[in-house]
C-alpha cells in the first residue's frame, strides 16, 4: 500500500480542527486562489470551483517544491484536500462583509429566514481531482439591529461567509438545521472521511 501524504490546502483554524478531530494525519499548504464568483455561474458551481481550485494549486505547489527530488509517480503520493464554504440566501451569495453596514445588510436578510450553506471539499493529486458538495438548511430567528450592531463590535463576523460564525456566538441566532452541522463550521465530517477513504482505496488499487 502506498504511503500517502495529506494537505490541507487552508489556513482555516476550524478546518484544522475539524480534520484533527477525525484522525486525519496533515500538513498545512498556503495556497492563493483567487474567490471571486463569475458572472452567470451558480453557487454550487463557485463553491465547487473553489474548492477544486485550492486543491489544484496545493498540488502545484508541491509538485514545483519537490520538482528536483520526485517524478510524477512519487508526486502522485501527495494528496491536498481543498475546501471552500459559502452562504446563500434567495439564490444570493452572501460573501464575507466589507464593514459593519455590509454585516447588518446581511444579518437582515438572514433574520427570520431559512438559508442555505454550502461547503465543497475536493481531494487532488497530480493526476485526478474529486468533489463533494453538501448543502445545509439554517433556519435564524428574528435578530434586532441592536443585535447585529452588537455582534459586529465582538469582531466574530468580520471575516466570516455570511457575517457569521455558527460554532460562536452567532449559534443563538439559529432556530433550526437540517444536514450536516460541521459543514456549516466549515467541513463535513462524514462525508469528507467517506472521500478521503474512496481516494485512497482507488489510488491503491
Amino acid at each position: 500500500m502506498k504511503q500517502i501524504n495529506m494537505y490541507l490546502a487552508s489556513q482555516s483554524p476550524r478546518r484544522r480542527e475539524l480534520l484533527t478531530q477525525i484522525g486525519v494525519e496533515f500538513s498545512v499548504l498556503s495556497v492563493d486562489v483567487e474567490e471571486q464568483q463569475q458572472v452567470g455561474e451558480l453557487a454550487p458551481d463557485y463553491v465547487s470551483r473553489l474548492a477544486r481550485d485550492k486543491a489544484q494549486a496545493g498540488v502545484a505547489a508541491l509538485i514545483n517544491a519537490h520538482a528536483t527530488q520526485v517524478n510524477m509517480n512519487t508526486a502522485a503520493e501527495y494528496v491536498v484536500l481543498g475546501a471552500d464554504t459559502i452562504v446563500v440566501y434567495a439564490g444570493q451569495v452572501l460573501e464575507k462583509p466589507v464593514d459593519e453596514a455590509d454585516s447588518i445588510r446581511m444579518l437582515s436578510l438572514l433574520s427570520g429566514h431559512e438559508h442555505e450553506v454550502m461547503t465543497a471539499v475536493a481531494l487532488a493529486d497530480s493526476t485526478r481531482c474529486w468533489v463533494e458538495l453538501v448543502t445545509t438548511q439554517v433556519q435564524f430567528r428574528e435578530i434586532s439591529r441592536s443585535e447585529m450592531q452588537d455582534y459586529w463590535r465582538t469582531g466574530e463576523p468580520s471575516d466570516k461567509a455570511g457575517s457569521y460564525a455558527i460554532q460562536g456566538l452567532a449559534g443563538k441566532f439559529v432556530s433550526h438545521l437540517s444536514g450536516s452541522y460541521s459543514a456549516v463550521v466549515g467541513l463535513p465530517l462524514m462525508q469528507t472521511e467517506q472521500l478521503i477513504q474512496a481516494f485512497k482505496a482507488e489510488q491503491n488499487k
